[in-house]
């Protein structure tokens, strides 16, 4: 039998990227409206890639450079 345990985890939930970026929940779903902040759909559930929050962040920190 295979047994996979991931210990972090791959996809965040909107209130997850909220605390992460300390941004409101209208923020973060303006981010992903926008494109800026890539996401999908699962049923009714929002999720983010964890490597889209990292390339959104990095993107932020060459701006701002």
């Amino acid at each position: 039998m295979l047994t996979i345990v991931v210990s972090d985890p791959q996809v965040l939930t909107v209130p997850e990227v909220m605390t992460a970026l300390k941004l409101s929940r209208s923020k973060v779903y303006d981010l992903i409206r926008s494109g800026t902040l890539p996401s999908f759909t699962e049923g009714r559930a929002r999720r983010i890639p964890l490597d889209a929050l990292r390339t959104y962040i990095h993107n932020k920190l060459e701006e701002a450079a």
